[in-house]
């Protein structure tokens, strides 16, 4: 990168972001994970390409100044073919970014992340950083679970957010929790923060006071849907419907009767849901829960207590199988 007049090819930063960005969108890529719109994908892997950081200002600011740093900063030749070969393999491959630069943030936070666990995104991080489960908690507050954990973001988020806790990170994938292992190891919190592989909640005795869940939510219909970028990630980490039902509900299903077992009488459990609140509501009708407030909307992260669990009267779920997690 340099700040000197442009030779023969080379381009600002801005022209380099904006034609990757133009490159995205007639390719027909899809975003979200971890942006939502092709300039903003553009600029993650241009900067990441370019070994800059993910908060370098890409956009001019609107004046004629001619020191302005972003009309001035350009990319050289070199540096145009590495973009070119990354952007080629997001088009290609039409694999998440994530998968490409194998980091992804969430709330400021990076993590490590490759095909075995799907990209951390999770809306529950938001509640977390911004206070929102405060009122339900205290200073008794000590055990936490993180059930469905994939690459460990939502128990990293948690162990930072409250200090006292001790976290079980659960999934029912082993490649998962090697991702995951990673993190934790990454962020220095190997002490407080138990990595488990299960088959849905634990059977260990132990009651936890918070209980996190981003479970596999995702129907039939829009599993059927679901564009390629989407379907690199891992399936059992998206589809809801492993026991063969239609309404992505196959696992919260089991994980609303088997709760109450494992929580502290004042305990909360809080599932993300995304775009399936119609579906949700309709599987458990007699259930009270609380909406919570995300960027998304206040209906696709809920909060139930221990409770209004057993007010409910949901009725056991059976079948043949094992319950997935």
């Amino acid at each position: 990168m340099s700040n000197t007049p442009s030779p023969t090819g080379d381009i600002t930063l801005f022209d380099c972001v904006t034609q990757a960005a133009e490159q995205l969108s007639a390719a027909g890529v899809a975003f979200g994970h971890g942006t939502t719109n092709a300039f903003d994908e553009a600029a993650w892997l241009v900067l990441w390409c370019l070994g800059l950081p993910l908060n370098t200002p890409v956009r001019p600011d609107g004046t004629e100044l001619a020191d302005d740093p972003i009309k001035n900063t350009l990319v050289d030749v070199i540096e145009k073919a590495k973009v070119a070969t990354l952007l080629k393999a997001r088009i290609d491959t039409r694999k998440p970014a994530a998968y490409l630069t194998h980091e992804a943030w969430l709330q400021g936070v990076a993590f490590y992340v490759d095909e075995r666990a799907i990209v951390p995104r999770s809306l529950i991080a938001e509640v977390l950083v911004e206070g929102s489960l405060d009122y339900w908690l205290s200073d008794t507050t000590h055990r936490v679970l993180d059930l469905c954990t994939g690459n460990g973001s939502l128990a990293i988020i948690a162990a930072m957010v409250y200090p006292d806790v001790i976290v079980q990170a659960s999934d029912i994938s082993a490649d998962a929790l090697e991702v995951a292992r990673i993190n934790v190891d990454r962020h220095g919190l190997h002490d407080r923060i138990i990595l488990r592989q299960g088959d849905g909640l634990p059977k260990s005795g132990t009651h936890y006071d918070l209980i996190l869940c981003n479970p596999p939510y995702v129907n039939a219909q829009g599993m059927a849907a679901l564009p390629p970028e989407f379907l690199a990630e891992p399936a059992i980490a998206l589809d809801g419907n492993a026991r063969g039902g239609s309404d992505g509900m196959d696992f919260v299903r089991q994980l609303l009767v088997d709760a109450p077992a494992c929580m502290t009488e004042q305990a909360i459990l809080v599932i993300e849901i995304g775009h399936e609140r119609v579906h949700f509501e309709a599987a458990f009708p007699t259930l009270e829960v609380m909406w919570l407030a995300t960027s998304a909307g206040e209906d696709q992260v809920l909060l139930v207590t221990r409770e209004a669990l057993f007010n409910a009267g949901l009725p056991r779920y059976q079948d043949s199988g094992s319950s997935p997690g």
